[in-house]
């Protein structure tokens, strides 16, 4: 069941973060809703996986830092460019 979870998490916190790449060329509202729903799907998948696992919390946080930090990272940057890009029209 663990083995399960854990691919499921690995698969969509790789989906989000390609998803914040993409969403960075080709940005739209929509695309941000996905982008949120996978980040959030990501963080309770993790938080799952740490108290079924038992396993250690500090390295799960540590992780789970970095990733969050690099998906804020994308989408803040795709919706300043979104934000420029409507300011233009």
């Amino acid at each position: 069941m663990l083995v399960a979870a854990l691919i499921t998490h690995v698969t969509i916190a790789l989906s989000s973060i390609l998803f914040s790449t993409y969403l960075f060329f080709r940005p739209s509202k929509a695309k941000f809703y996905i982008s949120y729903v996978l980040v959030g799907s990501t963080l309770l998948s993790g938080t799952y996986l740490v108290i079924a696992a038992r396993s250690r919390l500090l390295p799960a946080c540590i992780s789970g830092c970095i990733y969050l930090g690099v998906v804020t990272v994308g989408i803040a940057s795709a919706r300043y460019k979104f934000a420029k890009s409507e300011a233009r029209d």
